[in-house]
């Protein structure tokens, strides 16, 4: 492990073996390679990686971002259901044993796919990998906030207004240089929003690589990465996974370019289709997917200036973020072109 995210296993190990089920015996740990967020590492008992745990960066942070604290809670309310998650097991908010609050949850052993084109994959794979991809965010939609325990994990206030604030805020205190189409969409997005009431569970950051898959077959084991989530609009947790349709592969890891029939991948349309299949409504009307789309690109792109930030204040988790970072104004362009109506804009 990289200095800054080394652990202090003289004092993590004595709190595993009080708090974790099976974490008795000879520990290792391990951070995981990538990741631009929370730093995120193996647990191994005897040899064999058997929990994984997840903490706060070091550092001066943003306020309410990295929040594991988050991710613990709402993945022990759907714990139960039918959305794949990785079962929490201990929480730690003891800024003595790492430095940072973490929690530790069980190790999913499976297969994580970074690039969305799928190399490697047939094109039956690929198509049946990508319905499990949208069966998966469906499931999440589908669960009753209430039911679940969580009603309470969000405002009952309008999610897009609410969202459009947060990123710009995040972005303000994250801004080491000007980007116009930033400075656009700050005054658009507020101008122009759907007025929207509906209120689910949100990931927040649905994406391919945030899912564990087994080794075996097209099923996700796990759904990994829940600090984003929150109740809110279901429609910006769609758009949010749906960007890959407007990137190019590469630095930005998405489709544009590929011959997405021969790689049996679905297209944007068929893909909106089948989600609406399976939660019961209709596709998005081109004006309310227009500004769900341009509002998930800017929060990509405050992100983006966020990760510009932690790596210029050398605490960023991976070691290539201001690299990632920088893309922050061309994605923020892309988002301003859709926002103006561009309805095929892509970033190639």
């Amino acid at each position: 492990m990289a200095d800054a995210h080394a652990l202090d296993l003289g004092r993590l190990v004595p709190w595993l073996r009080g708090n974790v089920p099976g974490a008795q015996g000879e520990i290792m740990v391990e951070k995981f390679p990538g990741g631009q967020s929370n730093p995120t590492y193996a647990v191994a008992v005897d040899g064999v990686r058997r929990f994984v745990l997840r903490k706060k960066p070091p550092g001066v942070l943003l306020p309410s971002a990295h929040a594991v604290e988050r991710e613990y809670r709402i993945t022990r309310a759907l714990a139960d259901t039918d959305v794949p998650v990785a079962r929490p097991l201990a929480l730690c908010e003891d800024l003595e044993v790492v430095g940072t609050p973490f929690f530790v949850m069980t190790y999913a052993a499976g297969r994580n796919f970074w690039d969305p084109r799928l190399p490697g994959q047939t094109a039956a794979a690929r198509a049946a990998i990508y319905d499990e991809m949208n069966r998966v965010i469906a499931a999440i939609h589908g669960v009753d906030p209430a039911a679940a325990g969580v009603d309470d994990f969000g405002p009952p206030d309008d999610y897009f207004a609410r969202q459009a604030k947060r990123w710009t805020k995040q972005y303000r205190a994250s801004e080491t240089q000007p980007i116009e189409a930033m400075e656009r969409l700050i005054e658009w997005l507020p101008a122009n929003n759907p007025g929207r009431t509906v209120r689910r569970i949100v990931h927040g950051d649905f994406r391919n690589d945030n899912m564990i898959f087994a080794g075996d077959a097209p099923r996700v084991l796990a759904v990994i990465d829940w600090e984003l989530s929150t109740i809110g609009d279901p429609l910006a947790d769609l758009a949010g996974h749906m960007m890959i349709w407007r990137l190019a592969p590469g630095d930005h890891r998405g489709l544009v370019g590929e011959d997405l029939a021969a790689l049996g991948i679905p297209d944007e349309a068929s893909y909106l289709r089948r989600y609406a299949e399976r939660t019961g409504g209709a596709p998005p009307g081109a004006a309310e997917w227009r500004y769900a789309l341009a509002l998930a690109f800017f929060r990509d792109a405050a992100i983006r200036q966020g990760i510009v930030r932690r790596a210029l204040d050398g605490n960023a988790s991976n070691p290539q973020a201001l690299a990632f970072g920088e893309r922050a104004s061309a994605i923020a362009g892309l988002a301003w072109r859709i926002a103006q109506g561009d309805t095929d804009a892509t970033l190639g």
